[in-house]
C-alpha cells in the first residue's frame, strides 16, 4: 500500500498545506561580526506570522524601521515588533481589518522606497489610528527586548543582579575616568 497516496488526500495534510500557504514568514540573516550574533542561536532568524503574508510583513518592517531608525540595529529586533503586531491582529477581527487597511494605505512597494520617501509618506498619516497604533507597539516592543538592549549596551534590570550601586554603575566606557580626588566618598569602604 502506498502510504504517501493515502496521506495526500487526508484532511490533516490539506490543513497543513493551506496553513503554510496563508501564513507569512519574515526571515533574515545576522552578519557574523554583528554583536547580536552572539545572542541568537544562529545567524539566520525567522518569525512565523499568523495573519500577515510575507509582503505585508516586509512593508510593516519598513514602516517600523522608519519610525525608529537605528542604522546598525539588525532586522531581527524589528521583526519582534512585526510579530507582536501580527499576534495582536490574530486575536481580533477588528484589529486584523484595521491592520490590513492600514498596510494597504502604505501602497505597493512601500518597503522598497528610500527612507526619505517612506518618512514623507508616514508624516502624511502620522495622526491616524493605524500609525499611532504601530508607533506605540514599536516603542513598547522594540525597546523592551534583549536583542535591542544588547545593541544599545543596556544590561537589563539590575535588581536581580544586586542593584546598580555595586554593579554597572561605573561601567560607562564612553565617559572619561574621574580623578579619585573628584570621585567623592565611596559607599562601602
Amino acid at each position: 500500500m502506498n502510504t504517501s497516496a493515502t496521506h495526500t488526500g487526508s484532511p490533516q495534510s490539506a490543513d497543513r498545506r493551506s496553513f503554510v500557504r496563508v501564513m507569512g514568514v519574515l526571515s533574515g540573516v545576522i552578519a557574523l561580526g554583528h554583536p547580536l550574533a552572539a545572542l541568537l542561536p544562529s545567524r539566520a532568524w525567522a518569525v512565523e506570522l499568523r495573519v500577515l503574508p510575507s509582503a505585508q510583513a516586509a512593508a510593516l518592517l519598513a514602516m517600523i524601521r522608519t519610525i525608529a531608525p537605528h542604522d546598525t540595529l539588525d532586522d531581527a529586533a524589528y521583526a519582534l515588533v512585526v510579530s507582536a503586531v501580527d499576534g495582536e491582529a490574530a486575536g481580533s477581527t477588528q484589529a486584523r481589518t484595521d491592520l490590513t487597511a492600514g498596510l494597504a494605505s502604505l501602497g505597493d512597494g512601500f518597503a522598497l522606497l528610500p527612507e526619505d520617501a517612506r518618512t514623507l509618506h508616514l508624516k502624511a498619516i502620522e495622526n491616524g489610528a493605524f500609525f499611532q497604533s504601530v508607533r506605540t507597539k514599536t516603542l513598547t516592543t522594540l525597546y523592551s527586548n534583549p536583542i535591542a538592549w544588547a545593541h544599545f549596551g543596556y544590561e537589563g534590570e539590575s535588581f536581580s543582579k544586586g542593584g546598580y550601586l555595586l554593579r554597572g554603575f561605573n561601567d560607562l566606557k564612553w565617559l572619561p575616568d574621574v580623578p579619585p580626588a573628584d570621585s567623592g566618598a565611596l559607599p562601602f569602604g
